[in-house]
């Protein structure tokens, strides 16, 4: 059973990477590293090699830009902001996920 259980939670996370991604970067921007270290905190856990694909996607649907900064301890870094269309998705992200927890409440009931 947990197996099962832990399957079931990583492909829930899976579905909400994205809309974690943007509220992260409402908030400030932020280097993928960084992004990374927050999700865990959250308990969100993520392989690096799953989050650079979604910034890339996110970055071609224009929900993100990014720029180059310099860092103290080596190479610049890729700091990435959200869009005025990403914080648009953000809202209807939002929205979405007020309904679907509303749903999902009034189904347990």
């Amino acid at each position: 059973m947990e197996n099962i259980t832990e399957n079931v939670r990583s492909q829930m996370r899976k579905g909400v990477l994205e809309y974690c991604i943007l509220s992260i970067l409402a908030k400030e921007d932020a280097y993928p590293s960084s992004i990374i270290t927050r999700l865990k905190e959250a308990n969100m856990i993520v392989v690096e090699g799953t989050i650079y694909p979604l910034l890339i996607r996110q970055k071609n649907q224009g929900l993100l830009s990014y720029r180059w900064e310099e860092s103290p301890q080596g190479p610049p870094r890729k700091y990435y902001t959200i869009t005025d269309k990403g914080r648009d998705m953000l809202e209807q992200m939002d929205q979405a996920w007020k309904e679907l927890v509303e749903t999902i409440d009034g189904i347990r009931k």
